[in-house]
């Protein structure tokens, strides 16, 4: 096998973060502590048709998605991306100031409060995926 196929090969076995964040600042910030952090690939979605779109084209391993969003809030597109068959499994963290907890539990979904602890963010990223 020559070496770009065995490089391809590595990095289509990488699992992948969708992480879905309207403040492209901090999405910014949160892909490029993932791709320094983590062996994971991590892709940015300003919003939820941008990530409706998104796995169209990838399977993500995990969400992350913002709360407040514009046009559908991370509860509206967690349930969306869940009712794909394909999708249905992937584990997701919420990430908000203020988080619907009631709503988090009844799906299971993990929050976290903004702004974020980047270590206990990262540890909950590899619990997840590993």
């Amino acid at each position: 096998m020559s070496h770009r196929n065995e490089q391809a090969k590595q990095k289509s076995s990488k699992k992948t973060i969708l992480l879905v964040e309207d403040d492209e600042n901090i999405g910014e910030v949160l892909i490029q502590v993932i791709s320094e952090e983590t062996p994971y690939i991590a892709i940015l979605a300003t919003d939820g048709f941008e990530a409706l779109k998104t796995v169209n084209e990838i399977k993500p391993d995990l969400f992350i998605l913002d709360y407040h969003l514009p046009h559908m809030n991370g509860l509206e597109l967690y349930d969306q991306l869940h009712a794909r068959h394909e999708l249905s499994h992937v584990p997701a963290i919420m990430i908000s100031a203020r988080l619907p907890k009631a709503e988090l539990h009844q799906r299971h979904i993990q929050g976290m409060h903004k702004p974020l602890d980047l270590d206990e963010f990262l540890q909950a990223i590899d619990e997840l995926l590993t």
